[in-house]
């Protein structure tokens, strides 16, 4: 579990990382971000840092705390890894639906105002179409129900 946590810990690092160095070093030449920027990315970077760092200590660390058992109670029931890793991969088509159905949405939306600006009788077939692109989300939601039900 610890490993999962450092793998996605790292994983976010790394995209902002990256995000950092294309805004200092863009790739083309002709566009050069203002020498402003620098220290407004900067500033970003050093308040993103230290409020990780403040999560990690203030509520990771409670988070994965143990329990102090009481005597008369019942124990609430124990994550074990593999069901933590399942819940993980049935939020994932949830996630992934979505951001399809946001790629989807964005696409055919533009399009169809483009369209409906020209010929506005065709109001009722862009609605179609973006009907079927947020369907994409649904499917996504309804699989993740399904899934759950398995388990």
């Amino acid at each position: 579990m610890y490993g999962l946590i450092i793998l996605m810990g790292l994983s976010l690092v790394g995209l902002v990382g990256w995000g950092v160095f294309y805004e200092i070093r863009p790739r083309h030449p002709d566009f050069a971000a203002p020498r402003w920027w620098s220290s407004v990315v900067g500033m970003n970077v050093l308040v993103f840092a230290v409020a990780q760092v403040g999560l990690l200590f203030l509520v990771v660390q409670d988070a994965m705390a143990e329990e102090i058992a009481t005597g008369g109670g019942a124990a609430p029931p124990e994550v074990s890894l593999g069901m933590g890793l399942a819940l993980l991969a049935i939020g994932l088509p949830t996630a992934v639906a979505t951001v399809a159905a946001g790629l989807a949405v964005g696409a055919v939306g533009s399009s169809a105002l483009a369209a409906i600006s020209e010929k506005p009788e065709l109001f009722g077939r862009t609605l179609i179409y973006l009907g079927l692109a947020e369907g994409i989300a649904i499917y996504g939601v309804v699989v993740t129900i399904l899934m759950l039900g398995k388990i």
